[in-house]
């Protein structure tokens, strides 16, 4: 479905309006492909439903360590759905979907692209009735995924042709350093694996977006 983002705000401010009359939070997930825009969307729904009323968490702030990686010898493939800690995950979008107005706050991890690692406790979440979390795996069937899924409203799949999220997929990595080799080696390799096993769960999500 194409949609504006005046359009998936209206949506939004559903949710919002849901968590008002039940006193409670929203949790909104946005998952899709790497490249596909999940990231720019969520932030492009904070900006339009206005100050204090969402707020982003990432599942990319449940990446594992460089170092733990590097000790099971997978961080070549970082990135992949088992480099990611489900189950800490599932434990915290848990906790956000608990919250009520006034409790006190809930501390996530946020994900540092300019060192690749996690942060522990890089947002503070509070007092706002929508959380917004975008990932990769949010609809996976395996692990813990189902368990932090079950407490999500609504999932939205964000959908972008291949040619043109590849090509961001490149840049992104250009601009961290790599090489343009390594970049797009990394795109069409590691990237592509991951989003091939995502575009599997498509059929899973509440609504199917090509942003416009």
């Amino acid at each position: 479905m194409r949609l504006t983002t005046a359009e998936l705000v209206e949506r939004a401010t559903e949710l919002v309006a849901e968590a008002f009359l039940a006193s409670e939070t929203r949790v909104l997930g946005i998952t899709g492909p790497p490249g596909a825009g999940k990231s720019t969307l969520a932030a492009a729904l904070v900006d339009g439903l206005g100050h204090g009323t969402a707020v982003v968490v990432g599942m990319d702030g449940f990446h594992l360590s460089n170092a733990v990686l590097e000790a099971r010898g997978s961080r070549d493939r970082k990135g992949a759905i088992d480099t990611f800690d489900d189950a800490g995950y599932a434990a915290l979008i848990d906790r956000l979907a608990d919250q009520v107005p006034g409790g006190p706050p809930v501390y996530a991890p946020e994900f540092r692209r300019e060192i690749e690692e996690p942060i522990a406790a890089g947002i503070a979440v509070a007092d706002v009735p929508l959380v917004i979390t975008e990932g990769n795996y949010l609809l996976s069937p395996g692990g813990a995924w189902p368990a932090a899924r079950s407490r999500m409203a609504e999932v939205w799949y964000v959908d972008l042709p291949d040619r043109e999220r590849l090509r961001r997929l490149v840049a992104r990595h250009r601009s961290f350093g790599r090489s343009l080799p390594d970049a797009e080696g990394w795109a069409g390799g590691t990237d592509q694996r991951n989003a091939d096993r995502i575009a599997a769960t498509r059929a899973e999500a509440d609504l199917l977006v090509e942003w416009v």
